[in-house]
């Protein structure tokens, strides 16, 4: 467990370049913000979330399996990730923040249809 990054991640450098050369800047795991949202952008008052399927389980997925071994471990720990993270999403809504939660697997697929959603995202 110890060697599972929750930074620099694959997905998350992805999201990162493209961010970048949309030509939008960011702070990177807010420390002040619930949840140390993965990019934070202040003047708009917008956060995106580059959720791990696995680890937030992700409904639907193929990536979201529950490992067969000490499965009622796995399944009460991924289940608490689940809830931590709605309990964040809610309070930063409280606090007036617009949130985007891009998906693992929606990183390993069209980069064009993830480049569109941002685009729009950070343009409204």
């Amino acid at each position: 467990m110890a060697k599972i990054r929750f930074k620099d991640t694959r997905p998350e450098l992805v999201v990162r370049r493209l961010v970048w050369r949309l030509g939008f800047r960011y702070r990177l795991h807010e420390r002040r913000l619930p949840g140390r949202p993965d990019f934070v952008f202040w003047g708009r008052r917008k956060v995106i979330f580059v959720h791990g399927c696995f680890w937030h389980h992700h409904p639907g997925c193929k990536y979201a399996v529950v490992p067969a071994t000490r499965r009622e471990f796995w399944l009460d720990k991924l289940e608490r990730n689940v809830e931590r993270g709605n309990v964040n999403l809610k309070t930063l809504e409280q606090m007036g923040w617009k949130m985007l939660i891009i998906w693992e697997c929606e990183t390993r697929t069209s980069l064009n249809k993830l480049n569109k959603v941002i685009l729009e995202f950070l343009s409204e």
